[in-house]
């Protein structure tokens, strides 16, 4: 990875780690005292083993807790909103801190593991991160609790920011955001499953799942942040655009390395898309645009119950390359980094802003989404 984008995913990353511990520490104090809390305490080691943060045993492990890439595109909005929201001339100058924000980037990133949690289980997945998931450890019905517990603690961690300073009217606006963020992720998720039962989805049908399952919280987290930092309406609004495009493109990207990715990419198998009967955009694009020989070689092997052995997966990773698929993926997705880059450029040349650290972090988002 370039040394410019480890920069960018270094930025926040102990601040946002720090708060999501403080968010699990005001629950925990909560119970020392409650005749249960040992049993009780379990749900949170289990939440903090999906985050990566302790093992099987709840003792402290070297998990990986992932990029983060939500909170700090929340703090990433947040920061260049109010830069842009300053005046021209100020004295003495006004220093940014990203703390009136954090309990805004934890509580994305707890909702953001809401939903992975409850994916490995509806997807079968037994490993992420390179351990086994949740549900594979501690059974099916544990993981629907602990995932509910995560979007609790996210939805009351959102309030934290009133203690740091913001504004009530702020706090609703926020809290408005959020929720409406995460019902409309939950349509994209009944949509995703439901496409699995149906024999043809539209490029389009698939554009409008993946707008609401992984867009809709990457928007709501630009546009939180520039709530925060501003009370521009074009500053919002095109900070929202920019987030809702990069969360198109980031699936995008996400399909693609399901089918082409190796395991030390993704940790998970290659091809696993494939193996799981995973309608995901390669799929959907051959299934329209492959000879009819190959559509129905595609149709016939995932209409089966059978599992996909590899001869299977090889002859569809040749249907793609006949049907020119991962050429029309890239295409989609470097449209959409170029939509994010439009609106981001819209925010900050209406403003006549000169580049910022926060402006060229969030172009260096869109590099790395590029694949650039």
């Amino acid at each position: 990875m370039p040394d410019t984008i480890q920069n960018v995913f270094q930025r926040y990353h102990q601040e946002i780690l720090e708060e999501l511990q403080r968010a699990f520490l005001v629950q925990r104090l909560s119970l020392t005292e409650e005749i249960n809390y040992e049993t009780l305490a379990k749900v949170y080691g289990q939440m903090q083993y999906h985050l990566g943060w302790v093992d099987q045993q709840f003792s402290p492990a070297d998990g990986h807790p992932g990029k983060l890439l939500r909170p700090k595109l929340l703090l990433l909005s947040y920061e260049l909103a109010w830069t842009l929201q300053q005046p021209a001339a100020t004295y003495p100058p006004q220093v940014f801190s990203p703390q009136p924000a954090l309990p805004a980037a934890a509580a994305i990133e707890l909702a953001h593991n809401f939903t992975l949690l409850h994916d490995d289980i509806q997807d079968g997945d037994i490993e992420r991160r390179h351990r086994p998931t949740v549900w594979s450890i501690w059974g099916i019905p544990q993981a629907i609790l602990v995932g509910d517990a995560l979007l609790a603690l996210a939805r009351l961690h959102l309030w934290g920011v009133l203690d740091a300073g913001v504004e009530p009217v702020i706090a609703l606006q926020l809290a408005k955001l959020f929720d409406t963020a995460l019902l409309r992720l939950t349509e994209g998720q009944h949509l995703d499953m439901s496409f699995e039962r149906q024999q043809q989805v539209s490029l389009s049908s698939y554009e409008e799942m993946i707008s609401r399952k992984t867009a809709t919280l990457m928007g709501c987290a630009t546009e939180m942040g520039a709530v925060l930092g501003s009370c521009n309406q074009e500053i919002i609004k095109g900070l929202a655009r920019f987030g809702h495009a990069l969360g198109l493109a980031f699936q995008i990207r996400d399909d693609m390395l399901g089918v082409w990715a190796s395991e030390a990419e993704t940790g998970k198998l290659p091809a696993g898309d494939i193996y799981r009967r995973k309608k995901s955009l390669p799929i959907l694009h051959a299934l329209q645009y492959a000879q009819p020989d190959d559509q129905q070689a595609i149709a016939e092997v995932y209409s089966s119950n059978t599992p996909i052995t590899q001869q299977q997966v090889e002859a569809i990773l040749a249907i793609f390359v006949r049907a020119q698929t991962a050429e029309y993926c890239k295409q989609f997705l470097v449209q959409q980094c170029q939509q994010a880059r439009l609106a981001l450029a819209q925010v900050t040349t209406a403003h006549d802003a000169p580049i910022t650290r926060a402006w060229a972090d969030l172009e260096a988002l869109i590099d790395f989404v590029e694949g650039k």
